[in-house]
């Protein structure tokens, strides 16, 4: 860590640091763009890979903090601060040149804060329209319905965006086309069945190959992080499971495991190993699903249903157990609100002999189908370094050849007491992240094989107060989950409810390269590619 410092204070010499259980480091917003790109390009320190963005407004500045971990170890991870103290005009610099996820990222800032980024390309908001008045994760937010009415009236979609570029003359505001007046664009979604959810791609094409994607979202935002705001704890729990609904048991894993880790305490062993092999159902649900899905966006309809009949199994166990099958509510801060039914372990066994059996019938049945591969190999490719630019996690990611599994590399609740193998391919296609998910499934079953018999008797939760108060401090939580990297940012003044809550949504980062990843690609082939992305939109509107 020395040699880190000595590399910032190299470039920024008033940069001011911080310990906790990462390195952190505040700077002025000039000083960040070379440090950042020095710690990306450092041998030593090849900080390449922005796990998340967060927006902050501490009253009397408004900021960011970025993030950052290496492709190269994931392990290894520094916290990067800067902020401004105009309200009226808040300016930062984009990163997009360093981290193409940033893109995204910064806009949801934009429409959330209102800060500005120089140099990024695109500075429409995402997630609101570019009409919305006031910024409403800003303290000072006026909420007042009548700034903002709701119409149903289609508004048109004007194709400019305004941003503020650098120049040799100083700062000028400028404008420019997403697409150009020659340009076919057609509209995929919102309401499609195949974009998985309300997601809106808009789309040029010249002839049947695709030019140029516009990615249109926020047709569900439902503002869940400014509703944490005004919530205690234990009632934000239930916004995790809408979040990705099919990693649901994860997600509020995530979050739990922030807030135990803030307050300490101790979850009981027994919850731990329920949590895991519950996890693992979850995830073994979802790639079920996806699987599925991909097959169903391919042409496969009698798939769809083998993949949803073995889902419907896994349900039966998560309604057995605490009653929710979609939305699980199972996880509660100190560990599982149900204890397992007297016949879970079987119940679970025998899914695991029948999973197998399943996956050598898949393998059969769709795996090598000769049309099937004609529209998944060499679809859709995604290189290792576009995948950690735009930070490709999960399944998605480790197709690329990215090795980022959280369970490895940041190991929590069990995950440093199992033996699994992490699946990683390197054609970077559709087929190879079709594979990734089926070999992950029988990973999932090797972890609960290794816990089902082992489950110590005990405590299903420890004992916690009605009203919990986080410490003052920031907290950062990040999990595995059927999509990728799912993290939890909180931000405590020491009072019942959160100052600031970020979720890091996996999905966003999914959905960002697929202007990337469908660029010469025929039209026909689009659904095919962001089926093998696996994205869900709940998990990008929150």
């Amino acid at each position: 860590m020395n040699n880190i410092k000595q590399l910032i204070l190299s470039i920024a010499p008033a940069a001011v640091f911080a310990e906790g259980a990462e390195l952190t480091v505040s700077l002025a917003p000039k000083e960040v763009v070379p440090v950042l790109k020095a710690l990306k390009e450092s041998a030593e320190t090849f900080f390449d890979f922005l796990v998340a963005m967060v927006g902050m407004d501490s009253g009397e500045t408004l900021g960011v903090i970025y993030y950052l971990s290496s492709s190269a170890n994931p392990a290894l991870q520094i916290v990067v601060k800067t902020n401004t103290a105009d309200r009226k005009n808040p300016l930062l610099y984009s990163v997009v040149s360093l981290y193409e996820t940033a893109q995204l990222n910064e806009r949801e800032i934009f429409a959330l804060f209102g800060i500005r980024f120089i140099n990024n390309p695109d500075m429409r908001r995402f997630l609101l329209n570019d009409d919305w008045v006031g910024f409403p994760f800003r303290k000072d937010y006026d909420a007042n319905p009548e700034l903002n009415h709701f119409s149903p009236e289609s508004k048109e979609i004007i194709d400019i965006t305004h941003r503020i570029m650098e120049t040799e003359e100083g700062l000028r505001e400028e404008t420019a086309k997403i697409f150009n007046d020659n340009e076919y664009v057609i509209n995929i979604g919102p309401q499609h069945p195949s974009t998985h959810g309300v997601m809106h791609f808009r789309t040029s094409l010249h002839g049947e190959i695709i030019q140029k994607i516009d990615v249109i979202s926020g047709y569900i935002h439902r503002g869940i992080e400014k509703l944490s705001e005004g919530m205690t704890y234990p009632q934000i729990l239930h916004f995790t499971d809408r979040l990705d609904y099919l990693s649901a048991n994860i997600n509020r894993h995530a979050l739990c495991m922030c807030i135990e880790k803030a307050a300490e305490i101790e979850v009981p062993e027994r919850a731990q190993y329920i949590r895991i092999i519950l996890d693992e159902l979850n995830r073994i649900d979802s790639h079920l699903l996806a699987w599925a899905a991909q097959t169903n966006d391919l042409g496969a309809t009698t798939a769809f249903i083998y993949g949803m009949r073995e889902r419907e199994a896994i349900l039966d166990i998560f309604d057995k157990t605490c009653g929710g099958r979609l939305i699980i509510n199972q996880n509660v801060i100190g560990g599982v609100m149900f204890n397992i039914y007297p016949e879970f372990q079987q119940d679970v066994k025998n899914f695991l002999i029948l999973m197998r059996q399943r996956l050598r019938e898949y393998d059969m049945f769709f795996s090598h189908n000769v049309i099937a591969l004609g529209r998944m190999i060499n679809i859709g490719n995604l290189s290792k370094n576009d995948a950690i630019s735009y930070a490709v996690t999960g399944p998605a990611g480790r197709a690329s050849g990215w090795s980022c599994d959280v369970r490895k590399y940041h190991p929590y609740s069990l995950y440093n007491k199992v033996e699994f193998k992490e699946i990683i391919r390197t054609e970077g296609d559709s087929y190879a992240r079709y594979l990734n998910r089926l070999d992950e499934i029988e990973q999932s079953i090797h972890i609960i094989e290794q816990l089902i018999d082992n489950i110590p008797e005990g405590d299903f939760c420890a004992k916690t107060k009605a009203i919990i108060k986080l410490p003052e401090g920031e907290y950062f939580q990040a999990v595995e989950t059927g999509k990728g990297l799912f993290a939890v940012y909180i931000e405590s003044k020491g009072d019942k409810t959160p100052y600031r809550l970020k979720f890091r949504s996996p999905s966003m980062a999914l959905v960002s390269v697929m202007p990337l990843i469908c660029k010469n690609e025929k039209i026909s082939d689009f659904i095919g590619i962001g089926g093998s992305m696996d994205y869900v939109i709940p998990d990008i509107d929150r």
